[in-house]
């Protein structure tokens, strides 16, 4: 993979050049991060407070790659596989825009690419014309001119990726403050908010079935702190409570502790915690006594129930029209994050542009049951990228 740097004031770029195309379409599509676990669940079965947790582009006959340094303003233009990943909640965002990327459908695949909708008057393949707004030539039926992967892990992994040059782009559902609170500066790392996610409290079905459909603030604060244990001290059945959570690291848990209690490292009293917010919906929905956080994009999962939150004298619900889950006021609502380290290079650029436009937003954030950003912070997180070369 690649990665800017700023030398003597100009953006960079150490790369490796092989003779091959294989490496780079073995990466095509989405990965899976395995690196120190980071997949993994995270769960550990037990109460308590909470704890933590490039591909080249081939080689020549002769097996030899040659080392070259280049500037943005060079006409050779990096086309190795662009590396995301970290958060599981902003997963569904970039994995959705990858496979479309990765796909490059012709500019006559007006269900796929309805460019004309969005005043996008080109004949240019998807990723071709996003690529090339950055200079990159078109690739056409051979694929995008890059791929684009999407690593699936949580936010604090996405940071530290993104800060050590293993990831060109790192998701998080975190503020990056508070992902990596001891360090001095933050001013290398570029935040690239791209959507919005109002995240709700949500029961095993059972539990709603019986009757609970609110919780307050205070009773979230005793629940998180092991000081209610029982459905029945909250309006519910006499059934022990399973509290369930994300694993510290995740920007799922750093922003919910941090809502919740002012203070991101803040320790609360759980049965088991999940790397994964996919894993945490699945095991909601199998228990039938669980409550949890979790991230807008799982609500649909069967056997789980949102209930509303009552914070401040205001009950804010899933799917209310005046104090719903996208409500500014919503305690839990937080952004989501895609960093990029000491500047955004054109590659770069081109993805998050696509996901930032309108095209984007619509096609990736709302169809995952996320918040669009509105007009004036999309234009304000649209200025943050490079100006295109060839709009």
């Amino acid at each position: 993979m690649t990665q800017d740097r700023r030398l003597d004031g100009v953006s960079r770029r150490k790369f490796l050049i092989g003779t091959g195309a294989a490496g780079a379409a073995a990466m095509a599509g989405c990965s899976s991060e395995d690196a120190d676990g980071d997949g993994s669940d995270g769960s550990d079965g037990g109460s308590g407070s909470d704890g933590g947790s490039g591909a080249d582009g081939g080689s020549s006959s002769e097996d030899t790659e040659t080392e070259t340094e280049t500037s943005d303003t060079s006409n050779q233009m990096d086309t190795s596989p662009l590396e995301s990943g970290g958060s599981s909640t902003v997963y569904p965002i970039s994995n959705t825009g990858s496979s479309y990327w990765n796909a490059n459908r012709p500019a006559s695949d007006t269900e796929y690419w309805p460019h004309g909708e969005y005043d996008i008057d080109t004949d240019k393949n998807l990723a071709d014309y996003w690529a090339g707004l950055y200079g990159f030539e078109p690739a056409g039926d051979e694929g995008p001119p890059f791929t684009v992967t999407v690593g699936l892990s949580h936010s604090g992994t996405g940071v530290e990726k993104v800060r050590d040059g293993k990831h060109d782009i790192g998701n998080s559902s975190g503020n990056v403050e508070d992902e990596l609170p001891d360090r001095d500066s933050y001013d290398d790392f570029v935040d690239h908010v791209v959507g919005v996610d109002g995240q709700p409290l949500v029961v095993s079905q059972e539990i709603a079935d019986a009757g609970v459909e609110k919780i307050t603030g205070q009773q979230l604060k005793d629940i998180y702190k092991g000081r209610i244990t029982n459905w029945s001290e909250v309006g519910g059945p006499d059934k022990e409570m399973r509290v369930l959570a994300r694993v510290k690291g995740s920007g799922t848990r750093t922003s919910f502790v941090s809502n919740v209690f002012n203070d991101p490292e803040a320790e609360t009293t759980v049965a088991n915690r999940f790397g994964q917010n996919q894993r945490l919906a699945q095991a909601i929905a199998q228990a039938d006594n669980a409550i949890s956080y979790l991230a807008l994009a799982f609500i649909d999962t069967d056997g789980l129930a949102p209930v509303a939150l009552e914070w401040e004298g205001t009950t804010y619900s899933y799917q209310d029209d005046q104090n719903g889950l996208d409500s500014k006021a919503y305690p839990l609502s937080r952004d989501l994050h895609c960093y990029t380290w000491q500047g955004t290079s054109k590659k770069e650029a081109a993805f998050i542009r696509m996901i930032l436009s309108d095209f984007g937003q619509d096609t990736f954030v709302k169809p995952n049951n996320y918040f669009a950003l509105g007009g004036r912070r999309q234009e304000e997180e649209l200025a943050k990228l490079p100006e295109p070369t060839d709009a």
